[in-house]
This record gives structure tokens, C-alpha cells and sequence, in this order.
């Protein structure tokens, strides 16, 4: 398919950011004219993406998280969230329900959960001491 447009991003891995990068990939995808519905589950699968980052990819200090999006022909939406944080060591356990890595129990272990369940795709690639990618694809509805 072909890409009609794309942006990136790369912003401190701080939770002030988190907002902004929600707000920045939803502005992005605007231009598809999605459903109302739609685009807040593009909205709240990339605030889990980027919590992740936040909270397990650099636990003991900042880095940085890289977001890329892309409109393919068809209104088909992809957006990508990496970090170079300190990644997962069994992806396949991570994406499980109520797994966390969260020692204080503040995380209630749903993040991939919730990505996977308001996106069409997603996909996690990830290396111990390397990071972790975040691939989400979504297929818009056309209005009227």
C-alpha cells in the first residue's frame, strides 16, 4: 500500500509527554476524518504505548521515545511507538493480562491488553538492554 503521508516525533521519556503525544497522533490521523469513537482508541493505545515507555522502559531515569505515523491509501492508519530503554525480556508473558513488572503493584498489568483490544493489529519486538518497538495498525471507517 502506499503511504500518503507520515510524521515522527521524539520527545524525553516524561510523563508531561505522555498528552502531548496522544494529542500530536491524534491530530495526525484527523486528516482521515475518522469516527469520533475510532480515533479515541487510537488515543488511548498510544497513551498505553507511551506509559509503557515511560514506566517500564526507563524506570530509574529519562530517555527517549520515538513515535512515527502513517496514512496509507485506504485510510488504513500506522503508528509506531520505540524506545532504546531496557526492554522486555519474555514479550510473549509481558502481553499477558494482568502481567506487570511494577514491584509496587500501581500497574494494573493491562497496557498491551488495551492496545490490542482497540487496535486491528499490533505487533511487539523487543531486546533485553536494547528496547522495545510498538507497532499498531488500524483500518478506519468512512463516514456517510
Amino acid at each position: 500500500m502506499k503511504v500518503l503521508n507520515e510524521m515522527k516525533i521524539t520527545f524525553p521519556s516524561k510523563s508531561v509527554n505522555e498528552g502531548y503525544a496522544r494529542l500530536a497522533v491524534a491530530a495526525f490521523a484527523s486528516q482521515l476524518d475518522p469516527p469520533v469513537d475510532e480515533l479515541a482508541d487510537v488515543k488511548t493505545a498510544v497513551s498505553e504505548a507511551v506509559t509503557n515507555c515511560i514506566v517500564h522502559a526507563y524506570p530509574d531515569r529519562v530517555g527517549k521515545i520515538e513515535i512515527c505515523a502513517r496514512i496509507f491509501e485506504g485510510g488504513e492508519f500506522y503508528v509506531k511507538v520505540k524506545d532504546w530503554g531496557c526492554g522486555i525480556e519474555d514479550v510473549k508473558k509481558a502481553m499477558e493480562p494482568l502481567f506487570t513488572t511494577c514491584k509496587n503493584g500501581e500497574r494494573a498489568g493491562l497496557g498491551f491488553a488495551v492496545m490490542e483490544s482497540f487496535m486491528d493489529k499490533l505487533s511487539v519486538r523487543s531486546k533485553v538492554g536494547k528496547g522495545t518497538c510498538v507497532v499498531m495498525k488500524k483500518k478506519f471507517s468512512q463516514r456517510g
